[in-house]
Formats: structure tokens, C-alpha cells, sequence
């Protein structure tokens, strides 16, 4: 079965303005917390629909208001992300970014357009009760603008109930969702090991502690906390991703140091596993006669969806694409997504909207990577009978 890409919600008219909203955003990429000109257009076309809106909320976050016509204490919180990528742009078509070394490699304007153009058709149409917030965030990627605009009284400002947030999902064909009753997305934490030992000529090794040795040892044996402390039907990631150390062919230095991420789903294997790699880098390095340390920075917690809240997602988009175009509990992904903040903080659920093949053209974080237009108007009418389904 092939989904309608263009359901009745999204005129042509509206694909159309969306379609150049979104280009636009992608030409004038911003990273993270400086979002100035597209929370502006964001800003500007939420008031020209007449909603109440409100700027600079966690930086440069933005909230939009509308009150549905019928009375109703519903109060829905709908999310999409700002930010671009450090990332050059090989593109070439007329839209490339047009900020070297900025990039909306993700996807991140045409999750902030779709949102527009939810709120410019239950704008025109308010045919519900309660209230929805259009939250446009900045900082997704890896600065936790989610976790600063909660900071800055996002839950607090606005009495939001429940919270929904939507990607797109390069792999996952065009007309097509996936949502998950559980985790979505893992945790992500960086960790930074120092190792110090004795430093000289290599040529005798003996007279030594080389930290270059232990750093292999730590390297090897930090493969075996997944698969010989976590359950064989749970997830966890260990990945050392850096090795810094030494200066010469004939120099042993003195310290080395290892820089890695740790992805888990759930809270216990995150600290189980931060617990045994310190345990394996403090006594690995203690047995060859070294010494080491290791620090945790501490990144997103796992985006996990409430049941109940996924299922209603489910049913809304089993509604607008049928239930041979819909995944559901399909296995999740071990990247990360600071809507697990919002998730923290209210029950909600988080989806995936398919972009089409994951050629390098779709693959997120590519400097290929290009938006899929034709999801727009999709993804569109997608909050839009979200909210018609919750707010009744």
C-alpha cells in the first residue's frame, strides 16, 4: 500500500509556502542558541496567524499559543527543533546553505516548518477544545536547548499537560511513520580517560611504565562490559572514539588519554556501565603499574515514550496513512535527542516520519543530506489531527 503524501489538511497552496519556508531555513542555517533570524520568522508568521506568542525563552526558543474555539482544559504542547549542524554543505542546488561550515544536515527546517504549517491550518480553522503550544526549541543538537527552555520555565510559564515531538527518519519511506511504546532514542554520555605512567626511551621499555601499553589493554577489555555485564536482550554502546598520546618514534610518553561515548535505553545500564568502565580503567591500569582516572560528561537520558501517549499516536497515524504504512515498536535507535528532557518532565511521545531511502542524499548528518519536501505537507497534517484527536 502506498500512503497519500498530500493529505486534505495541507492544501497545495500551503505545500507550496511551506516548501519555501523551509528552503529558506535551510540557506540561512544557525547553530545552536543562535537562532536569531529563524525564531524571527517563526515569531513573525505565528503572530501574523494571530497567536499569542512568546520569544527568547531559553535562548532563542519560541512559543506560540491558540485557544481552540470550544471550551476545554486540554492543554497539548507540540515541539520542533531550530538548530543546524557544524557541518559544510556540499550541495549545490540553489537552497545550499549559504553559511560556510553551518548546515542543516538534520532535518531541523523541515521539522520547524511542518510545525508552521500545523499552526497555520488550526489557526484557520481552530475546531477543537483546549489549548496547544507550539514549541519551537533551539539547540538540539548536543547543547540541550530542551533542558534550557525547561530552565527557563517553559512547564512553569505554560500549563502544557503532554508534550509530542516528531524527526524525520531517513530508511523509513516517504508516506510512513514509526512510533515506539517505549524507548525511542538512547542516552548519551562522553567520558574521558587519563592515563599516567613513566616516560623514556623506548628502546628500554623496562625501565619504564608505558601508558600507551595500558591504554590498549583498557581499549580491548572495555568491549567486554556490554557483552559480558548487560542482559543479551538489552542495548548498550561503548565506543572510544580518540587516543591522544606520544610525540616520537623512539619516545614512551607519560600519559596517554581515551575519549568515547557510552549510548544506553535505559537509567540502571547507564550507571551499571559507568560504574564497571571506571572499575576496569582504575585496576587495568593498577596491574601494569600505572595509574588512571576517568571523568564523565554527562549528555541526554534516553527518550522513552509513555505507552498510552504512543498508542495515540499510533491510532492517529494509522488514521491518516492506514495500518500497512505505520511501524510500530520498531527497534529503537542508539542516537540521542534532548526531547528526553520534556519527556522527564511530562508524558508524551516522540515519532519518526519517514524521509525516504537512506541514501547519502537523506542520511542525517551528511553534508548531502537534504530535506524530503514532499513529507511536508504529511507531517503537517499529522499535528494537526493529533491535536483534533486529543483536544475533543
Amino acid at each position: 500500500m502506498t500512503a497519500r503524501l498530500d493529505p486534505t489538511a495541507a492544501s497545495s497552496a500551503l505545500h507550496q509556502q511551506m516548501q519555501a519556508w523551509r528552503r529558506d531555513i535551510h540557506q540561512h542555517p544557525e547553530t545552536a542558541y543562535e537562532e536569531f533570524r529563524t525564531s524571527k520568522l517563526v515569531a513573525e508568521r505565528l503572530q501574523a496567524l494571530g497567536l499569542e506568542t512568546h520569544t527568547q525563552i531559553g535562548g532563542t526558543g519560541v512559543v506560540g499559543i491558540l485557544r481552540g474555539k470550544h471550551p476545554g482544559d486540554r492543554h497539548v504542547g507540540l515541539r520542533a527543533d531550530m538548530d543546524a549542524l557544524p557541518l559544510t554543505e556540499l550541495n549545490t542546488f540553489a537552497h545550499a546553505s549559504c553559511h560556510h561550515g553551518k548546515m542543516h544536515g538534520c532535518g531541523h527546517d523541515g521539522h520547524t516548518t511542518m510545525l508552521l504549517g500545523a499552526a497555520t491550518i488550526l489557526a484557520q480553522n481552530p475546531d477543537f477544545a483546549g489549548t496547544v503550544y507550539f514549541i519551537f526549541q533551539p539547540a538540539e543538537e548536543m547543547q540541550a536547548g530542551a533542558k534550557r527552555m525547561i530552565e527557563d520555565g517553559l512547564f512553569e510559564r505554560f500549563p502544557i499537560a503532554e508534550v509530542y515531538g516528531m524527526h524525520n527518519w531517513p530508511g523509513i519511506p516517504a508516506g510512513h511513520f514509526a512510533v515506539h511504546p517505549g524507548a525511542v532514542m538512547a542516552s548519551t554520555d562522553g567520558f574521558d580517560i587519563e592515563i599516567c605512567g613513566k616516560g623514556g626511551h623506548a628502546a628500554m621499555p623496562d625501565t619504564l611504565t608505558d601508558p600507551v601499553l595500558v591504554a590498549g589493554h583498557i581499549i580491548t577489555a572495555t568491549q567486554s562490559i556490554v557483552a559480558r555485564n548487560l542482559k543479551p536482550t538489552s542495548s548498550g554502546v561503548i565506543s572510544i572514539t580518540r587516543m591522544v598520546g606520544g610525540s616520537a618514534y623512539n619516545v614512551i610518553p607519560e600519559q596517554v588519554s581515551l575519549h568515547g561515548t557510552i549510548r544506553t535505553l535505559e537509567e540502571s545500564q547507564r550507571e551499571l556501565i559507568k560504574q564497571r568502565l571506571q572499575q576496569l580503567v582504575e585496576h587495568t591500569a593498577s596491574a601494569f603499574g600505572a595509574s588512571a582516572s576517568i571523568r564523565y560528561n554527562p549528555g541526554y537520558p534516553a527518550t522513552i515514550n509513555r505507552q498510552a501517549n504512543a498508542e495515540t499516536c499510533y491510532q492517529v497515524t494509522t488514521g491518516l496513512v492506514g495500518e500497512t504504512c505505520v511501524q510500530w515498536n520498531p527497534p529503537p535507535s542508539m542516537g540521542a535527542e534532548d526531547f528526553a528532557y520534556m519527556l522527564q518532565q511530562r508524558p508524551g511521545a516522540y515519532i519518526w516520519i519517514g524521509n525516504g531511502d537512506a541514501s547519502e542524499s537523506r542520511a542525517l548528518h551528511n553534508p548531502h543530506y537534504d530535506f524530503n519536501d514532499q513529507i511536508l505537507p504529511l507531517g503537517a497534517s499529522y499535528w494537526v489531527r493529533l491535536v483534533q484527536h486529543l483536544c475533543i
